[in-house]
């Protein structure tokens, strides 16, 4: 059955059965990564998996009114009662940290898009593409996608036209602005994705719900494919229990023109910190246990063997204690027991860093490294290099599409640009971010050629940027040279 057998069936709970089951990796744990994602959710917070500490309390003390008793019958048991003691909570944003380094990394340097034009009818085209970009934010849609890819294993991108006034910015008179909406996991949304024996995208569904103008909550299951777009509804939130009274929304379903699906679509194999998890949870626990002993114990203490007959009051200057003939008073020593425990936190860390190939960046690494040069930047940032190229066989497919489809767009807008649509050949390049030691660059091109100049000084100027002219300041540094040169010889005459 093909896909559009499938979709004219009047059995709308098989038709989307049917769609939810063509992926071809398992459907993401959102909530889950979402817990993962955010500290506050982790389960250093989570009171069932760590209990606070229930402390013993006399009856006498101060502490007893805001007692919660564990035994009923506490009161005619024993002359003791109760209360709970907060443990300490320590949850660390390593996952967001992960995420935003290797977001850095792939999308810190704008993604370069290389080709070579043969007419003006496919510059045009270029030109078109560019100017799309530019209106979508395309550095920051880059960066959206990845942060949601990186931190839910899945996103796509959908591309689609809206009415406006008439305009030209696109290099000829129309009516449409073409727009971009981000569909992930992180926003509610349930992807599915239908792939036939060939592994090619034949299909691409959304559900997701939200709450009408009538107040009533729907579950919403959409599918486009080259040719329409159908939209189904059905009450309630969730559309797997309530699927089976589905019905097609008014007004669906939508032709499609551009003879493509208009959507991009990207996933991998597990979130960035899939394989340092239990070392987080590790590291949070452990730096929780270890915050509690410091409550108890970072405060210096006092043994006393003997009677104690006399204590000086808090803050007393000179202060002493008094005890009986053979009473002793030492302070207790912690010894040795923080090295352990630093040894395993530093050790966790370096993993953590090292399996998910983020470079340790901090201001306490770094700031004793002074001035590099270039070849040892990249050396610093290989590891997180590597990760950008593997990353690559995901974005330079993805970036691939999104310039497709919108050759397809353009192709059904302006039927003159029919053939350099066809003809134009666009490919992306992901250039991994690094800091540029521009005099080592520099040096190296100059040993390059001979030891001579090369560039001009209106290159250099137009490089800087610090000059609102460059002709202006180039006549400005040709005049300063003039009277550096010029010089009196014999006095001068009337």
């Amino acid at each position: 059955m093909t896909i559009e057998e499938l979709l004219e069936s009047e059995d709308l709970s098989k038709v989307v059965s049917e769609l939810r089951s063509g992926r071809l990796s398992t459907e993401p744990n959102a909530k889950e990564y979402a817990m993962q994602y955010n500290p506050k959710e982790h389960d250093i917070n989570d009171r069932v998996k760590r209990p606070d500490k229930i402390v013993v309390v006399d009856k006498d003390s101060d502490e007893y009114g805001e007692v919660k008793n564990v035994n009923p019958n506490v009161e005619q048991t024993t002359e003791q009662g109760f209360r709970i003691e907060p443990v300490a909570r320590i949850a660390l944003a390593i996952q967001k940290l992960i995420v935003k380094r290797a977001v850095a990394f792939t999308f810190g340097n704008p993604v370069t898009y290389n080709s070579n034009p043969n007419d003006d009818e496919e510059k045009a085209v270029l030109q078109a593409i560019n100017r799309v970009f530019h209106d979508v934010k395309e550095k920051t849609l880059n960066r959206r996608v990845a942060r949601n890819l990186y931190s839910t294993t899945e996103v796509a991108e959908l591309w689609y036209p809206v009415d406006t006034e008439e305009h030209d910015t696109y290099g000829f008179k129309t009516k449409k602005k073409f727009k971009v909406a981000v569909f992930s996991p992180m926003f509610g949304d349930r992807l599915y994705p239908y792939f036939d024996e060939a592994r090619d995208m034949v299909a691409f569904s959304r559900e997701f719900t939200r709450k009408d103008r009538d107040m009533i909550t729907r579950t919403y299951f959409e599918t486009y494919t080259s040719k329409k777009h159908y939209l189904w509804c059905c009450d309630g939130l969730d559309g797997e229990v309530a699927g089976k009274n589905w019905v097609l929304v008014e007004g669906y379903p939508k032709d499609l023109t551009i003879g493509k699906i208009p959507v991009v679509y990207a996933c991998q194999p597990q979130v960035e910190w899939e394989d340092v998890q239990s070392l987080i949870d590790r590291l949070e626990k452990l730096l929780s246990n270890f915050a509690d002993t410091n409550d108890y114990h970072a405060s210096p203490k006092i043994f006393v063997q003997g009677k104690v007959v006399g204590f000086a009051r808090k803050g007393e200057a000179g202060a002493i204690i008094e005890g009986e003939e053979g009473a002793t008073a030492q302070y207790l020593a912690w010894q040795n027991a923080p090295e352990s425990v630093k040894l395993e936190i530093e050790t966790l860390l370096r993993m953590i860093y090292t399996i998910t190939q983020t470079p340790d960046i901090s201001f306490d690494t770094v700031k004793g490294i002074g001035a590099i040069s270039g070849v040892a930047l990249q050396l610093l940032f290989m590891d997180a290099h590597l990760k950008v190229q593997d990353k690559s066989e995901i974005f330079s497919e993805y970036l691939q599409r999104r310039t497709n489809i919108l050759k397809a767009f353009f192709k059904q807008a302006h039927l003159e640009w029919s053939k350099g649509c066809d003809r134009l050949i666009v490919e992306p390049e992901i250039v991994p971010y690094i800091i540029e030691d521009e005099l080592s660059k520099i040096n190296i091109l100059t040993a390059a050629n001979g030891g001579k100049q090369i560039a001009s000084r209106r290159a250099t100027i137009q490089r800087l940027g610090w000059a609102d002219n460059v002709d202006d300041e180039e006549a400005a540094i040709l005049a300063e040279e003039d009277r550096e040169n010029s010089f009196y010889q014999g006095e001068p005459t009337v």
